[in-house]
């Protein structure tokens, strides 16, 4: 049977079985299974509180992982964002100093430091030619020295005008969520409708033939690396406002350097870049924050938390190579 043959007989459902769907679906039945689960022991996981506890933890997690989806998109990753979250709770709380006329001074300069912390490892990863594995790991380390010795603990103080960020909602979705998505659509526009999202997924598809064409794929990788720094900046400010300061351990506490890729590739993006893009990452982030929702409705232990996420993980890639080698 020819190749031709073979594409005309495929299920037309297949056509539409993308990743990003794929994760969509994977979603709704785990919100089914859940809800059975909860249910069965005497609670309700989509109440209203049970949405405000999805959504809240997804915002944070999911202003990481759009950043995140960026530098994977061209085929690199960054470890440092989650003492980056840190340090940005830290710049934007203790300028701030609980005077709201210094919200916006604060918040620039923060998300101006994280820009710089992303220009360094994009310019150490293209010029010094570091694999971004380890130029973000050791900017990592860098950014965690600095934390443990400077800070024993939360530091400045959000005024509570700030607050509203982290704590106002319209019904059971908070205002938070709305501007994470927000980003998101964003970040969709700026990868499927402008000529620098395209040469992100040029870079990550293959680096040499974009540089042929004519791309500046050192630009590409930089630019890569500063979004990504700005959105985990965009988390550090988003935890200051819920815990009303700074606080160092914020970000390594909650694991969004991995969890962030989790979220990523669980969404249908590749490790090695040029498929994938926000949509499906904002998937990821929901299944991952309904798994923990789920999780603390059924008082299951940290440890098996963790082996049921890496399963799902784990599966997610494996189906999403097979669906490659099928075609």
């Amino acid at each position: 049977m020819s190749a031709a043959t073979l594409v005309r007989t495929r299920p037309q459902w297949t056509r539409f079985a993308t990743p990003a769907v794929s994760v969509y679906v994977a979603l709704v039945l785990l919100l089914v299974v859940g809800s059975v689960l909860v249910g069965a022991r005497g609670g309700m996981l989509l109440d209203q509180g049970g949405i405000l506890n999805i959504l809240t933890r997804s915002t944070a997690l999911g202003l990481v992982a759009i950043g995140q989806t960026m530098v994977i998109l061209t085929g690199k990753l960054d470890l440092s964002v989650a003492y980056l979250i840190g340090l940005c709770s830290l710049i934007g709380a203790e300028t701030m100093a609980g005077d709201p006329g210094m919200i916006l001074p604060a918040v620039l300069l923060t998300l101006a430091c994280a820009a710089g912390v992303g220009l360094v490892n994009g310019l150490v990863v293209t010029k010094l030619k570091v694999n971004a594995f380890i130029a973000t790991l050791g900017m990592a380390l860098i950014i965690r020295g600095y934390l443990e010795n400077a800070y024993t603990g939360p530091a400045g103080e959000v005024p509570r005008v700030f607050q509203h960020l982290g704590y106002d909602r319209i019904g059971p979705v908070p205002i938070s969520a709305l501007l994470m998505l927000a980003l998101a659509a964003l970040a969709w526009w700026f990868l499927t409708r402008t000529r620098g999202g395209y040469h992100l997924y040029a870079v990550g598809g293959d680096e040499e033939v974009a540089r042929f064409s004519g791309i500046r794929t050192d630009r590409v990788v930089v630019l890569a690396h500063v979004l990504c720094s700005v959105a985990a900046g965009l988390a550090g400010l988003f935890l200051a406002s819920r815990l009303g300061s700074g606080a160092p351990w914020v970000g390594t506490d909650a694991g969004y350097d991995l969890e962030s890729i989790a979220a990523v590739v669980l969404g249908g993006t590749l490790l090695a870049g040029g498929r994938g893009g926000v949509a499906g990452t904002i998937g990821g982030v929901l299944i991952l924050a309904t798994l923990d929702t789920t999780f603390d409705d059924l008082g299951v232990t940290p440890f098996f938390k963790d082996v049921v996420r890496g399963a799902v993980l784990i599966a997610a890639v494996a189906l999403y190579a097979r669906r490659r080698g099928l075609r």
